[in-house]
């Protein structure tokens, strides 16, 4: 049978050329406040959170019920973060933008999606945040895979404050296979690995049925690449709107040789 090369759906971007804006006074970058572990709760952050809140929640709307959930996920995260390292400190002032609304932005590309796999899942992003998103939704239920202990007790407290359908399993992500029972229909991940161990992770699921959707960086081009010398795919490429990166979606992936 003659194997398909991948296919990529993407816009373009331009690069500015050289000598582009020359003669321009560039703008002096303002100074982002230092943010660590110990910072985590303290209250100079509140109104910094609130608007980048407000701005997460004009990229990706959702309903009061679930932005209630998101806020007690939120106040949470804060409160574990000043003990446990569960995202990257200087992400902190724009957790709604960098981590709520780049994971809820899924959601738009599987709406029909009902239960999910996140590998991972660390922090909680994007899994327990889809699974307050499906909290409404009959039959819904978010699988997140998390090979680090402390971050699961951290995953499972989530889930329990924010009464959202989602099953946290302490293992390896190579082991998901076993443990994740029922179908699921989208399977995805989050600054886990390469795309091209992502997709061995994910073959097995999807070979029963799911598609998956990973979010990469700007180096997404490179992966894929990669990717293209282990599988044979079809990948569509969707521009994040949180940032320069991508979600790369998939139906299918099959080895080659």
């Amino acid at each position: 049978m003659k194997q398909r090369g991948p296919g990529v759906d993407r816009p373009l971007s331009r690069r500015p050329g050289a000598g582009e804006g020359a003669g321009r006074r560039s703008e002096p970058t303002p100074a982002k406040p230092r943010i660590d572990k110990a910072s985590a709760n303290d209250q100079s952050l509140d109104a910094i959170i609130a608007a980048d809140k407000a701005a997460a929640l004009k990229l990706a709307p959702v309903s009061r019920e679930t932005e209630e959930r998101l806020d007690r996920y939120i106040a949470l995260l804060r409160e574990w973060q000043a003990k446990t390292n569960l995202v990257a400190p200087s992400t902190l002032p724009n957790l709604w933008t960098r981590h709520i609304a780049d994971s809820l932005q899924l959601v738009d590309l599987a709406p029909a999606a009902k239960r999910w796999a996140d590998f991972g899942s660390g922090g909680g992003f994007p899994g327990v945040v889809l699974a307050c998103a499906m909290a409404g939704t009959p039959g819904a239920s978010v699988h997140l895979v998390e090979r680090i202990a402390k971050k699961a007790a951290f995953l499972r407290e989530a889930i329990r404050v924010t009464a959202s359908p989602g099953v946290v399993h302490l293992a390896e992500i190579g082991d998901n296979v076993d443990r994740i029972t029922g179908p699921v229909d989208c399977v995805t991940a989050r600054a886990l690995a390469p795309l091209h161990q992502l997709i061995g992770f994910a073959e097995p699921l999807m070979r029963q049925g799911a598609k998956a959707l990973f979010l990469k960086g700007q180096d997404v081009e490179a992966e894929l690449t990669e990717a293209a010398k282990y599988w044979n795919i079809q990948p569509q490429l969707h521009p994040s709107r949180t940032g320069d990166g991508w979600i790369v979606e998939l139906s299918a992936a099959e080895r080659r040789g």
